[in-house]
């Protein structure tokens, strides 16, 4: 663990203001409350609808992320083949990732988690279900290095780097006596405000 990384990480929530600590504290359950109202008005298993979510994240706004989880239940409950061709605010291969977990609807973690695939989708998809797990994205690398990189810029944040982000992370998190997941969420939160991120 680096001793700068882990002070990068600190003083991003240092910064924070109350209501983002708040918010980021909060984002998680808010994000699984509406996983389980989505679950919930679709008739589908909360995995699967937050599986969804996590399946359709990747470069998506979260408002964008979370009406291209309801456009997908909603038109895959009335015709799967309308959900195929709905135009999502991801990449075709993470759709397509969505449609295999609505397919294969009620679904259990084990399964969402292996077709998620990607470490980042599948740390995502842990915090929204409360699964102890620290979600590192391009802008958790990013504020853990310590400087603005854009998204296009990020390396290929390998299985060993991976390992040492979230170990630096949970260490601060440790630290301030917090869950890893909300120190990365307030963070996020933060860091946005402060790049004015929208």
């Amino acid at each position: 663990m680096s001793y700068q990384n882990r002070l990068n990480i600190k003083s991003i929530y240092d910064l924070a203001t109350i209501k983002e600590r708040e918010d980021g504290r909060l984002w998680y359950p808010q994000a699984l409350r509406i996983a389980r109202g989505l679950a919930a008005r679709y008739y589908v298993s909360l995995e699967c609808s937050a599986g969804v979510l996590a399946a359709l994240s990747p470069r998506n706004k979260w408002a964008r992320n979370c009406t291209d989880c309801e456009a997908m239940l909603s038109l895959f409950k009335a015709d799967p083949e309308s959900a195929a061709a709905y135009k999502a605010c991801t990449f075709g291969a993470n759709k397509k990732k969505a449609l295999r977990i609505l397919t294969e609807n009620p679904i259990k973690s084990e399964r969402v988690l292996e077709i998620l695939s990607g470490p980042k989708l599948k740390e995502f998809y842990s915090c929204i279900m409360g699964i102890p797990e620290i979600c590192i994205d391009g802008h958790a690398f990013s504020l853990w290095d310590g400087g603005r990189i854009t998204l296009a810029k990020i390396p290929s944040i390998g299985i060993k780097l991976r390992r040492e982000i979230k170990n630096d992370y949970a260490s601060v998190a440790t630290d301030l006596n917090i869950r890893g997941s909300e120190l990365q969420a307030i963070t996020w939160v933060t860091w946005r405000r402060i790049h004015n991120v929208v």
